[in-house]
């Protein structure tokens, strides 16, 4: 029988006056009427709701214990997850020209805290990402003339090849589905334009001169840092790819020169300060910023783009030509970012790229606040500003006699400090409940006790977090507050752009989560080694929404192969709640997160892969006759609606309320069933399924033959396979019109499919007006 928690007492408010009541004509006979509203009946009323508020508070001893029970366990509330953003900052007034480092910890104006994670330099220039696309076929042919006029001008020997210069990102977007600025290029480059701010015609020469002596460093004798930030466009791994750390991307960057001859461009190799705190972007594997060294002003330089004084400009491996005038007049120089010769780069996909770039999360900094004074007391227990610290940022000072404040440690558990008890018992640490925001300091045998009338301080900590700092593009536009680096000036007004949304915001774990999550930590320990600890362990990834888990033990997924000894395999689908086709996928970073958490966890000798699960195409064409009194459309779209979620992959729904199983085919008779359950439908007249196959070079719809026992249809899926409802047609037929024939359509293109994206119809929709 399960174990459920007692009551310490079942009564309620009306069991509590009933009892009094019935007492009544024992100690006063005469009171023969005890009816609503007289004085000592509301005095009885009284004391039986005071009676129901102290065995309520009773009650909760059980829970307390239970509470106390999981305190001792060590297992506390996981903390709030911060949302994060990668920002482009530019000078609010164009009069700016001087470059600004700011440190970390700038604050940014909006609805909830955000604030920059590393020091960043503001310099007042702007980027535009461009490449050279090369002409396609038709217009190649329709220019051919023109072509080879310019191969004669340019004295080209060799063959002509004509390209436009296209623009990528502009007004700083970013592209979703990434453009893959090697492979589309004709030189296998992209081109940064550094562009200084606009002014008037007449003042445009010496704006561009101040923008370009800040860009490279000026009169302070070091070079100028350019923050460029990256966003690579991450695709989901190919079916059984396995996951793990991505080799850096072997490429340079490269600022334009000045050339010998005075006309063509030579490049200036530039290497990233070294140091993940320098390169976030582990080599354009990750969105992050990374800080370029930029050399001497003297060194920085563009080639006209006027063809009358510059017939080179464009041509061959000079930078592109501007032909927008406005543009080419406050032009300063370009960046250039190729593959490294010989590394066999030909590929890079980027979403967004600038300048001026800066991570930030949505955490906020509190510091030289004083927590309390000491009472000379074991155990003491002392209260952060707030909840959903982040431990790697807190540093606690405790004040000693004669010393001043001096850090404690932060210590995961107070007696486990060390092996020798005299170390344990004279060390300055501290135990941190991260989501509570609580420190818990030693009682003298495990941990020093603070000594009596010491005050105990947050020197630094940042607190923060949640799902609403996930916010869209473009929500947070300026700084509030920064601290300049190395100069008295002040801050200046800051512009900050957001080109995508911040993500990864979480929120703290409440009770009722964590007492269903500990118990199986107390099974697995923090270790996979049955197929269970693997399945919970990869449900409790920090961070990812987790729909579903199946491990495939013994299952080598690159071969296809099953019984391969040392072997695990764990299927992981994203959570998503039921829509339209496609059915959910995990994306690159989605299998990264679960493939990190559980190779921490995974024994030396066996090798475990983390891995999505194989789609296969599924259509499907219904007939059904229609009880009397129901509507046609409402029974119809029920029925489709019935299907998707028997084969929907994810929990609660599937046939079991698990999504649909692996290793079971789709059989006819099954669906039929389901559809006869739908209400209104009186018989189902016929059942077909489709299967994707390639005829005359084309991907169409197949219908699949009924080689069963029973003449039925059933799609076989193999054991790393689920359907994916794409396509379902549902027809009214009248009773009795077939025959006791099959009279679902044959073809899923004999009706419109409002299923189906070829089929499909986009039409407006106005918003509805509050």
């Amino acid at each position: 029988m399960p174990i459920l928690p007692p009551r310490l007492d079942d009564r309620s408010f009306d069991d509590l006056l009933e009892d009094l009541l019935a007492r009544i004509p024992a100690h006063t006979p005469e009171w023969t009427h005890p009816r609503l509203g007289d004085p000592g009946r509301t005095l009885l009323e009284l004391f039986a709701w005071l009676g129901d508020a102290l065995l309520y508070r009773a009650n909760l001893i059980p829970e307390r214990q239970r509470l106390v029970f999981l305190k001792l366990l060590g297992q506390g509330l996981r903390p709030a997850q911060p949302a994060s953003a990668l920002l482009s900052l530019s000078f609010a007034q164009p009069t700016e020209l001087a470059g600004l480092t700011l440190a970390a910890g700038a604050t940014i104006k909006g609805a909830l805290p955000f604030e920059t994670l590393a020091e960043t330099t503001v310099l007042p220039i702007s980027a535009e990402a461009c490449y050279k696309r090369p002409l396609d076929e038709a217009d190649s042919a329709r220019m051919a003339e023109l072509i080879d006029g310019l191969q004669r001008v340019h004295r080209i020997d060799g063959a002509a090849r004509g390209y436009q210069v296209t623009p990528l990102f502009e007004d700083g977007q970013a592209v979703g589905e990434g453009v893959d600025v090697f492979a589309d290029s004709i030189d296998r480059a992209l081109w940064l334009a550094l562009l200084a701010p606009a002014a008037r015609p007449e003042q445009q020469a010496a704006v561009n001169a101040a923008a370009r002596s800040a860009l490279g460093g000026g009169d302070s004798g070091a070079a100028a840092l350019l923050s460029v930030g990256v966003v690579p466009e991450i695709a989901a791994p190919a079916l059984f790819e396995e996951i793990g750390p991505r080799a850096r991307i072997p490429v340079m960057w490269e600022i334009v020169t000045q050339g010998a001859n005075g006309v063509d461009a030579d490049y200036l190799t530039i290497e990233p300060l070294p140091g993940a705190l320098n390169d976030t972007t582990a080599g354009l594997t990750r969105p992050g910023v990374l800080r370029l060294p930029m050399p001497d002003e003297a060194l920085i330089w563009a080639p006209s783009n006027d063809v009358g004084d510059n017939p080179r400009a464009g041509v061959g491996d000079n930078p592109p030509r501007l032909d927008d005038p406005e543009r080419a007049a406050r032009l300063i120089g370009w960046l250039r970012l190729r593959p490294r010769p010989g590394s066999g780069v030909e590929q890079l996909r980027l979403s967004w790229i600038g300048v001026n770039a800066v991570e930030a999360d949505q955490r906020s900094t509190i510091a030289g606040r004083v927590l309390g004074v000491s009472t000379g007391a074991a155990d003491q227990v002392f209260q952060l500003p707030a909840g959903s610290v982040d431990a790697a940022s807190l540093r606690i000072e405790v004040e000693e006699p004669g010393r001043g404040y001096q850090q404690w440690t932060r210590v995961d558990e107070l007696a486990a400090i060390s092996a020798d008890p005299v170390v344990t018992r004279e060390t300055g640490a501290f135990e941190l409940d991260a989501e509570a925001g609580t420190l818990r300091f030693g009682d003298g045998v495990r941990g020093r006790v603070p000594e009596r009338q010491m005050r105990v301080r947050l020197a630094h900590g940042r607190f923060g977090g949640g799902r609403a700092g996930n916010l869209p593009a473009g929500s947070l536009t300026e700084l509030a507050t920064a601290r300049v680096v190395g100069s008295p000036r002040a801050l200046p007004a800051i512009k900050v752009h957001q080109p995508l949304a911040s993500a990864g915001g979480e929120d703290a774990e409440t009770l009722a989560v964590a007492e269903r999550r500990i118990p199986a930590l107390l099974r697995h320990r923090e270790r996979a080694v049955t197929a269970e600890d693997y399945r919970r362990l990869a449900q409790e990834v920090p961070g990812t929404e987790v729909g579903r888990v199946d491990v495939l033990p013994r299952f080598k997924p690159r071969e296809r192969r099953f019984d391969v000894p040392g072997v695990v395999s764990v299927m992981v689908l994203p959570a998503r709640a039921l829509g339209p086709a496609p059915n959910p996928r995990p994306d690159r970073p989605f299998i990264e997160r679960v493939h990190a958490h559980l190779a921490a966890r995974t024994p030396l000798a066996t090798e475990c892969y983390v891995i999505g699960c194989e789609y296969l195409a599924l259509g499907l064409s219904v007939a059904v006759v229609i009880r009397d009194g129901f509507a046609r459309d409402a029974v119809l779209f029920e029925v489709r609606e019935a299907l998707r979620r028997l084969l929907w992959p994810l929990p609660p729904l599937g046939p079991t309320g698990s999504g649909w199983p692996l290793r079971r085919p789709v059989r006819e008779r099954e669906l039929e069933v389901e559809v006869s359950r739908v209400a209104g439908v009186a018989e189902v007249a016929g059942l077909n399924l489709f299967e994707r196959a390639q005829i005359d070079g084309e991907s169409t719809w197949r219908l699949l033959t009924r080689n069963t026992t029973d003449g039925s249809q059933q799609l076989e899926l193999a054991p790393w396979q689920l359907p994916e409802l794409l396509s379902v047609q549902v027809i009214e037929v009248a009773a009795g019109s077939a025959g006791g024939a099959n009279a679902a359509p044959e073809s899923l293109a004999a009706l419109p499919n409002p299923f189906a994206d070829e089929t499909a119809v986009a039409v407006p929709v106005v918003p509805e007006v509050c």
